[in-house]
């Protein structure tokens, strides 16, 4: 049972050794086209970090990829006026010293950390890179490993792990994006042979639904292809599925816990960046109306995309179920899920009764003792 109430057993046990705090650095932002996102999930995490268990050191990466400390009121994270109060910081790859390095007076100053919460969705920051940096670091982080985060960011190995685990999915074909001018012909012809309109395409390594469009013809065929394209060098064209879009939530390392199951109500023809954060007609149903049956098959395969991809600490898992037949068809797995006021994954585990605060605790101490056991 991963229910954290009240203030949690090993943060006592932290206390009675006189250890202080817990330092958790928050990073934020980054490079990717969901740098805004990233703002606001972030907003919420440090929100909801308990003051007398966590000493929260707030660090944003810019557009431009200049990491910084941040030294004020959260809103400006949100909101994104945080920069002019924020200081040159890099995090050291040293193992020895599991610090941020601060620019100060022209030298740098050590500031310890003990565990990272990457708040970053997208490219560099969900993908495996940060992931990568800290594992050499040696620091103990939130959310998924190197691997798990790597290939469940690339749309296309994630469907080939989920193949090889006989795990149910909408056809798809994909493309190498960089010789699209060359052979753009060929490749429709092979989607429409295969596939059939409507079609939906996207780029292999993108969030939030960027860079997705729905085509119902050749001609938004090909205008869909060169946008996935500009946004990754990978492009996947998936069949139309109609029915119903479900997101259920996982939680933990080894022992695993997987929520009750959500639907998704998208204001649009399907559920784009738009229809998520700026249509205020794109709705969620928590717990959704399902069958008992459809409900566990949900969960079921929930947990074993989670155990395939070698996922742990959280993901979460989307779904179809197909209108006329009721089949239960994997979508994608999302290692690092939004944490906005409309985003799921948070009030997935707040119906089973854990708040943000006690997710928060629960995913800190899931970060802890999985380096715990990859290092002791």
């Amino acid at each position: 049972m991963l229910l954290i109430v009240n203030c949690p057993p090993w943060v006592k046990e932290r206390r009675d050794a006189d250890m202080g705090k817990i330092t958790v650095a928050v990073i934020f932002g980054g490079q990717s086209s969901e740098h805004e996102v990233s703002r606001v999930s972030a907003t919420t995490m440090i929100s909801a970090l308990r003051q007398e268990i966590y000493e929260v050191i707030p660090v944003g990466i810019t557009k431009e990829g200049n990491w910084r400390i941040y030294h004020g009121p959260v809103e400006a994270i949100r909101n994104g006026t945080w920069e002019p109060y924020s200081t040159e910081v890099v995090l050291s790859p040293d193992a020895s010293k599991k610090c941020l390095l601060k620019l100060v007076g022209g030298k740098y100053k050590e500031i310890p950390i003990d565990v990272v919460l990457p708040a970053l969705h997208g490219a560099w920051g969900e993908d495996g890179t940060i992931q990568g940096l800290l594992e050499m670091a040696q620091i103990p982080y939130v959310g998924c490993g190197v691997l798990a985060s790597a290939v469940s960011m690339d749309k296309v190995y994630t469907k080939l792990i989920a193949k090889a685990a006989r795990i149910p999915m909408a056809k798809y074909l994909w493309f190498d994006g960089r010789t699209l001018e060359h052979t753009k012909e060929k490749i429709i012809a092979q989607v429409e042979k295969k596939l059939g309109y409507p079609c939906f395409v996207k780029p292999a390594n993108a969030g939030s639904s960027v860079g997705i469009s729905k085509a119902k013809n050749k001609a938004e065929l090909e205008a869909a292809l060169d946008l996935a394209a500009s946004y990754d060098r990978k492009v996947i064209v998936e069949e139309a599925v109609v029915g119903r879009e479900l997101e259920c939530a996982v939680l933990g390392n080894d022992q695993v816990r997987v929520s009750g199951v959500g639907e998704v109500l998208a204001a649009a023809e399907f559920y784009d960046y738009e229809a998520k954060y700026h249509n205020a007609a794109s709705k969620t149903v928590i717990p959704a109306d399902l069958p008992d049956k459809t409900r566990e098959t949900v969960r079921k395969i929930a947990e074993k995309v989670f155990r395939a991809v070698d996922g742990c600490g959280l993901a979460r898992v989307d779904f179809f179920v197909e209108q006329e037949s009721g089949r239960v068809i994997f979508n994608e797995l999302n290692t690092m899920p939004g944490f906005t006021a409309i985003s799921m994954y948070p009030m997935l585990w707040e119906e089973e009764g854990m708040s943000k605060s006690e997710l928060m605790d629960c995913l800190i101490r899931l970060a802890l003792e999985r380096d715990n056991g990859i290092r002791g």
